[in-house]
């Protein structure tokens, strides 16, 4: 899979090209290269440029217009840029110009992603789960591939190498589909008996955007060591632990963090993970209140939970993070501009829609400890009434524990 690996060995110079069209004004396209540039830099690239053009649909051809190319290829040759990356997913044909035009490596965003994946995936679960990723990106794009081996013009017997060698591959490549699918289904069943054999714990799922704190918070809740790094993707294979708060045992799941524009191959490729979610009994959706567009980054995850989950009717808190790194800008007395949401405040948040969740909107800080007690209290709560539906004998052992608690 070398197409998608960016070298270890030494940091590759990038820059990143993206789109204002009629879909996505320039604020947002600032905001999707903000988070192409996190995600190059946990690849290993550093960016040194960006390069943002206005038209109303990507060009069939480059994507971008041809003055805007010849502009990025006079950069890239000026500064020895070896790797360009494109902010939304190319065709084959766009590929194939925009190298033959540039003469170095390019990345769309699905396939640095998926470089990513391949980096951090540990167990054997996530390296099936990534390669089938992988091929099923590579599956349409082999035409890229084969370019040397292209019809020539005249000659006999000169006609057919590269399309018998790019059906060759291709029939290679639906078979390791094919055995990574049947891998991934023995998985599936593997981890479905682990979840049964767990009795009837009640189970509690950490979800939401990527990087905002969810195994943080796991560590805290858990007492345990899952790796936590201000990176994307940091952690790829799921995690689950028993964790006791008071005298209530349920078992807690870390999960795979979600992000726009994820490709929907790489959503079915981690299914096994996502039933983790499925069997959950309690969402906590951890949000990073600090980022600029954690609202949107909701709708993401909600409407990811929602087409691959069908986790819509599942009880949930709302666990909004990272409130020590909150920042907001107060709008002086004269300025008649429109408020944005850096000039709103933390209070005045807490009182628009959020208000309406009363107790399952907490306001939390994993790195600070702030409030943790507020949410173990929230999780024991609604564990405790999931465990009675299970357990009903066990009532009244609780409400002897409550009121000896109430006493002391």
């Amino acid at each position: 899979m070398k197409d998608f690996v960016i070298n270890q060995e030494t940091t590759e110079k990038t820059v990143l090209v993206g789109l204002v069209t009629l879909r996505q004004n320039e604020a947002k396209v600032n905001e999707y290269l903000d988070e192409l540039e996190f995600l190059a830099d946990t690849a290993g690239a550093v960016v040194h440029a960006r390069f943002v053009q206005k038209l109303e649909y990507p060009n069939p051809r480059t994507f971008v217009g041809k003055g805007k190319l010849e502009e990025i290829k006079q950069y890239v040759e000026e500064n020895e840029i070896g790797l360009v990356i494109f902010d939304d997913d190319l065709t084959v044909k766009q590929v194939a110009n925009i190298e033959k035009e540039l003469q170095v490596k390019i990345l769309d965003r699905t396939s640095l992603i998926l470089d990513i994946f391949a980096k951090r995936a540990q167990t054997a679960n996530a390296k099936t789960q990534v390669e089938l990723a992988q091929y099923q990106y590579l599956l349409p794009r082999l035409t890229r591939l084969w370019t040397h081996l292209e019809r020539q013009r005249g000659g006999i017997g000169m006609r057919g190498p590269g399309e018998t060698q790019i059906e060759t591959d291709r029939r290679i490549i639906l078979d390791k589909i094919s055995r990574l699918k049947a891998e991934l289904e023995a998985i599936d069943k593997q981890k479905s008996i682990q979840r049964k054999n767990r009795g009837k714990l009640t189970r509690v799922a950490l979800v939401g955007y990527t990087n905002v704190g969810k195994s943080t918070l796991m560590n805290l809740l858990a007492k345990s060591e899952v790796f936590a790094e201000n990176k994307l993707f940091a952690t790829l294979d799921t995690t689950v632990r028993k964790v006791v708060i008071d005298n209530l045992p349920f078992l807690l799941t870390d999960t795979v963090g979600f992000i726009r524009k994820l490709p929907t191959h790489l959503v079915d490729s981690f299914k096994s993970t996502l039933d983790e979610v499925r069997d959950a009994d309690i969402l906590v959706h951890v949000v990073d209140i600090s980022h600029p567009g954690f609202e949107e980054q909701i709708e993401v995850v909600n409407k990811t939970l929602q087409e691959v989950c069908d986790a819509k009717d599942k009880p949930m808190i709302m666990v909004f993070n990272k409130i020590d790194a909150f920042t907001y800008v107060p709008k002086d007395e004269d300025d008649l501009t429109p408020r944005t949401r850096e000039n709103i405040s933390l209070d005045e948040l807490k009182e628009t829609w959020m208000s309406r969740m009363h107790d399952n909107c907490i306001f939390i800080s994993a790195k600070k400890i702030t409030n943790i007690d507020e949410l173990k209290e929230r999780l024991y709560q609604m564990a405790k009434e999931i465990h009675l539906q299970r357990f009903p004998y066990n009532d009244f052992l609780y409400q002897k524990y409550d009121e000896d608690l109430s006493e002391s």
